[in-house]
């Protein structure tokens, strides 16, 4: 079998035991790996009712066959449980340096089960499984962490996960950091790993995978390479990373202002990529075999926070907090950044509860310490999130429960309990499909439909016809995932590339339909899951609230019917009635 190892690790941390099981060929010609292998392993290993934080749920990672290989922007690895924030599916994704490690373990996946008794460190190679005690890294932020996890296990060439004070106090949206600033950001896999008292995980090894047809590898690489030359999307996020979307949004009027008012912000300017170019010191950098170099390696060059190295902020993150709290300085946006990069949790929850507190307050509505735009006021709530005090104590169950609690059920924005990101339905309705569909919940990296409906593909307010566009790339990028590829490729991988590539790393000659088939196999799948955790078709749905209040002085709306109908299209084209 070529383009995999054939081979699944499992460590159940309770007993400090491992196995090696054969993973079956034709479960990778169905599914493929990374995502599509992560599904079904969850579908397979994760039943009804199972407490995402308890022994029974299970941590699955996983590479894919373009992992480790010259394929361009390959350098990421998936992870997928039971969301502790949602409850239901749950995925994330992280570059950096990784990727290409965990797949020469010599495993297409691994799965850890269990707790463990004490605090533990895993190290996997291609010898085995090592457990080391972690009691000593326990507290750490993820920085000291993944520094101390490497002096621990490995050697020069080993590469760490680990999570912060967040995951490991069971914060709802914790999520998982490798190379400091990458993270596995979205749907709490860091409360995961905490509640399985796992603060790090290295790997090392030397295992590679044999590749189906190494010359036609190299030839889809080299068309991939030329057509990126001179590309401006590509020059765009060499410049400016993905903070040329905030001026770009804003000139949609879809940038979401002081928690969802607005789609334009007043102050957007300071927040933009040609100011934290000018103000800061800042160099283009890259995860291995990759030429988009998007991560701005960004030094903040002057004031209070003089000196503060970060990879950032991204768009999502000055979103986030810049948008969303009306915090209108980069420097503090980043400052915001590295607080949660080192105490693991995810930016674009911690920025939307800031924001929810804040908008709570301004209606008068909830009594607390925190105004739009307060930096030492956020800085302090993100501080109590982690440490589960105070307010946080209550932010830290996740946006549905916490706005529960605080009598904040008809402001919270969410869907299946995960926050939208910095695209604003009511301007950009197909994101209205993708985040009502989304399996785990507001999500705009599934299918990222902003780029089509930005980029004039097809007109963003209409609704006929966008579930067609939709599922194409929905479905094309289900297959980025299963290969691990980076969706920032999008525009520079068709699918006619995408059936060469696999063909080059497994030998499988599948045609465009036959892969279409496999992306939709995996999605069902990701359906199932929900389904037998209790979701239904009710919660492919938005927050009440945007379809009651328009933006951008009345010009900007989505009704509960525009969005029905998107929905009973995807339905139907997807064959779920």
């Amino acid at each position: 079998m070529k383009g995999f190892y054939g081979k699944l690790l499992r460590v159940d941390l309770t007993g400090k035991t491992y196995a090696v099981e054969e993973i079956p060929e034709q479960v990778l010609r169905q599914y493929l790996g990374g995502k599509g292998l992560g599904s079904y392993l969850l579908l397979e290993n994760v039943g009804p009712g199972v407490d995402p934080l308890g022994p029974e749920n299970k941590l699955i990672f996983t590479t894919g066959a373009a992992t480790d290989t010259v394929m361009v922007g390959s350098s990421r690895y998936g992870v997928y449980s039971r969301s502790p924030q949602t409850g239901g599916y749950a995925e994330s994704y992280s570059g950096g340096r990784v990727a290409p490690v965990m797949r020469r373990t010599g495993y297409d996946a691994i799965i850890i089960e269990g707790i463990a008794s004490a605090p533990v460190c895993l190290e996997i190679s291609d010898g085995g499984v090592v457990f080391h005690d972690a009691s000593s890294l326990w507290g750490m932020d993820t920085h000291d962490a993944e520094e101390a996890a490497l002096a621990k296990a490995g050697g020069s060439e080993a590469q760490a996960l680990v999570i912060g004070p967040a995951g490991e106090k069971l914060v709802s949206f914790a999520c998982i950091e490798n190379n400091r600033w990458h993270s596995a950001g979205r749907t709490g896999m860091g409360a995961v790993m905490g509640a399985k008292k796992l603060k790090a995980v290295v790997f090392h090894g030397r295992a590679q995978a044999q590749i189906a047809d190494p010359k036609l590898l190299k030839e889809v690489t080299k068309k991939i390479r030329d057509a990126g030359k001179d590309n401006p999307g590509v020059e765009n996020y060499r410049t400016y990373g993905t903070t040329v979307m905030v001026r770009i949004m804003n000139g949609a009027k879809a940038f979401p202002n002081r928690y969802w008012n607005r789609g334009v912000d007043p102050n957007w300017e300071n927040l933009s990529g040609d100011t934290l170019l000018q103000q800061h010191k800042v160099k283009p950098g890259a995860c291995p075999n990759c030429f988009m170099a998007c991560g701005q390696h960004t030094v903040i060059a002057s004031g209070e926070y003089a000196g503060l190295e970060i990879e950032g902020p991204e768009y999502e993150t000055i979103f986030a907090f810049g948008g969303l709290c009306s915090i209108n300085r980069l420097d503090q946006v980043a400052y915001l950044n590295d607080l949660c990069d080192r105490l693991g949790m995810d930016t674009i929850t911690a920025g939307n509860l800031v924001g929810l507190v804040m908008e709570g307050v301004e209606r008068g509505l909830i009594d607390a310490p925190v105004r739009y735009g307060d930096m030492d006021a956020a800085v302090e709530l993100v501080k109590q999130i982690a440490e589960r005090k105070g307010l946080g104590a209550t932010l830290a169950l996740g946006i549905k429960e916490a706005a529960a609690r605080l009598g904040l059920e008809e402001l919270a924005i969410h869907v299946k309990g995960l926050e939208p990101s910095g695209y604003d339905p009511r301007v950009l309705k197909g994101m209205g499909l993708a985040y009502a569909t989304s399996a785990r919940g507001a999500c705009h990296l599934r299918a990222t439909f902003y780029k089509p409906e930005l980029a004039g593909m097809i007109d963003p307010s209409t609704t006929e016809g966008k579930a067609e566009l939709f599922i194409d790339f929905e479905n094309r990028l289900t297959i980025f995932n299963a290969q691990i590829l980076c969706v920032f490729f999008r525009d520079l991988i068709p699918w006619e590339l995408l059936v060469d590539l696999n063909k080059a790393l497994t030998g499988w000659d599948y045609t465009k339909e036959e892969l279409w088939a496999v992306a939709n196999r995996i999605i069902d799948s990701n359906r199932a899951f929900n389904l037998r955790q209790g979701f239904t078709r009710a919660d492919d749905n938005l927050p009440a609230r945007l379809y009651k209040e328009k933006i951008n002085d009345g010009q900007n709306g989505i009704t509960q019917a525009e969005l029905a109908q998107m929905v009973d299209d995807y339905y139907r084209l997807r064959n779920w009635i």
